[in-house]
């Protein structure tokens, strides 16, 4: 008797995998940008600055690596920095961090609510907030407004 494939082990058609997996990279390469501006508004708004000292600490990363994020971000025009003052968001790095904060926490709540304990679903949220696409979370934002 043969088995027949399950639906994981069928490939997709090449042009879908690549989609897929350009999705994936496009999502990793923003997820770092990302991470930088919800710190900074998060560090803004706490303490009033944001000082790439602090933001090492906080990302667990090197003051060089926070030098060089940084001056991405100016170059992306989501962050101004200060000399001596530390770095501050533009309105669009203010819109980008309001956009995935509120990704974030709708990752968490569902996670939460399908029994996940509260510090991996912080955790875990954190890499899945960066990949779940629009449609996605917009699933995830009906299943929790109907729970």
């Amino acid at each position: 008797m043969t088995e027949s494939p399950t639906r994981a082990a069928v490939l997709p058609a090449e042009p879908t995998q690549a989609s897929r997996f350009g999705k994936a990279r496009t999502a990793q390469s923003g997820a770092l940008l990302e991470d930088y501006v919800e710190l900074i508004s998060d560090l803004l708004t706490d303490a009033g600055e944001a000082r790439p000292t602090d933001i090492a600490r906080r990302l667990g990363v090197a003051h060089a690596t926070v030098i060089k994020t940084i001056g991405r971000l100016k170059r992306e025009g989501l962050a101004v920095a200060k000399p001596y003052r530390g770095v501050f968001l533009t309105e669009a790095g203010e819109s980008l961090a309001a956009r995935v904060r509120a990704r974030h926490r709708v990752v968490v709540d569902l996670l939460l609510a399908v029994g996940v304990p509260f510090e991996a679903a912080e955790s875990d949220a954190e890499g899945i907030e960066h990949h779940v696409s629009d449609v996605t979370l917009a699933a995830f934002a009906r299943f929790l407004a109907g729970a």
